[in-house]
């Protein structure tokens, strides 16, 4: 890595160089036969895990409500997601391939973020929707009806690819006055923005746009829960009040998951945190692909529906004798 390195130190080109160079995690080249299974293992994992999700959810017309409908999109965004870190990901662990076309790490930036912005939002709406099923029982199938979902996911996707469409052109067309290296395995716009030049504006719209996902979805899903909560301290029952906070459970595991490692990782870049390679690269691992792995295990655990629908579907269907 160290060639690489003094190769490209000493470029002042002002335009993009024809590649970028990822760091990976430090160390692990003396490994990576066994690096690459465990990269391996969590990825397959995660594509059954949410396959399994995405595989109940559309053959069980139980399942066909707003709930499950955001469950659905939720896992998508993560079998994205996982899919479009591994190129990097196991060229690093398989081959040392450090280096990476600009076309094609501009390419996976642009999927990373869209991804990853599609599952921060749709754990603010799965946050919103058990508001309005606690918050408002009576009205919550008037309140969210099928017209009213699907402009939810035009906004979504419109968020998704509209915000982050122009910043790959953007960045391809910038000028850069430092080594094109990036500190992550993978191209993540925050990196690339970082080698520009003082002064470029796409900087700006990269921090506008972090920061859409960074501190509004938080805020948004924190005020919504603080509306569930003082909503159950006014139920009578303890059971109900277990009841209603049993259908949280699993979102409740799964936004921390998802949002402390991002926040994390945003303000050791931004605030320049002397933090050490592995231990930085290894928080950007638990950010990507942690919550692939685990949200399917918390969801089908925790949500009892979700669960008996499953384990129907994995029992042996008992044939008749006949006579």
């Amino acid at each position: 890595m160290s060639t690489f390195l003094t190769q490209s130190a000493p470029n002042t080109s002002t335009s993009m160089a024809p590649t970028f160079l990822l760091v990976g995690m430090p160390g692990l080249s003396a490994v990576p036969s066994w690096w690459a299974i465990a990269i391996l293992t969590v990825y397959l994992l995660s594509a059954l895990g949410n396959g399994a999700i995405l595989w109940i959810i559309a053959l069980e017309p139980v399942l066909h409500r707003p709930m499950y409908f955001f469950l659905f999109l939720l896992s998508v965004s993560d079998v994205g997601l996982t899919a479009v870190l591994m190129p990097t990901l196991l060229g690093l662990a398989l081959a040392d391939a450090h280096a990476v076309p600009a076309s094609a790490c501009l390419l996976q930036m642009f999927f990373i973020h869209v991804f990853s912005v599609m599952e921060s939002s749709m754990l603010l709406t799965m946050a919103l929707d058990r508001a309005l099923a606690i918050c408002r029982p009576l009205h919550f199938p008037t309140l969210l009806t099928s017209g009213i979902v699907s402009k939810i996911c035009l906004a979504i996707a419109f968020r998704c690819l509209g915000l982050h469409l122009p910043l790959p052109f953007l960045l391809a067309h910038m000028p850069y006055c430092r080594p094109q290296v990036l500190t992550h395995s993978y191209c993540l716009h925050p990196g690339v923005v970082r080698l520009a030049c003082p002064g470029a504006w796409a900087a700006v719209y990269s921090l506008f746009v972090v920061l859409s996902a960074m501190v509004l979805d938080p805020m948004l899903i924190f005020l919504s829960y603080g509306l569930i909560g003082r909503v159950l301290q006014g139920l009578g029952s303890s059971g109900d009040r277990w009841k209603a906070g049993q259908t949280c459970a699993a979102h409740l595991c799964a936004v921390p998951l998802f949002y402390v490692p991002m926040i994390l990782l945003a303000l050791i870049d931004r605030l320049r945190v002397p933090v050490p390679q592995p231990a930085h690269t290894l928080l950007s691992y638990v950010h990507f692909l942690l919550p692939p792995l685990i949200n399917p295990v918390l969801y089908s655990v925790k949500l009892r529906e979700m669960r008996q629908r499953i384990l129907k579907r994995l029992q042996p269907r008992k044939v008749g004798c006949v006579q």
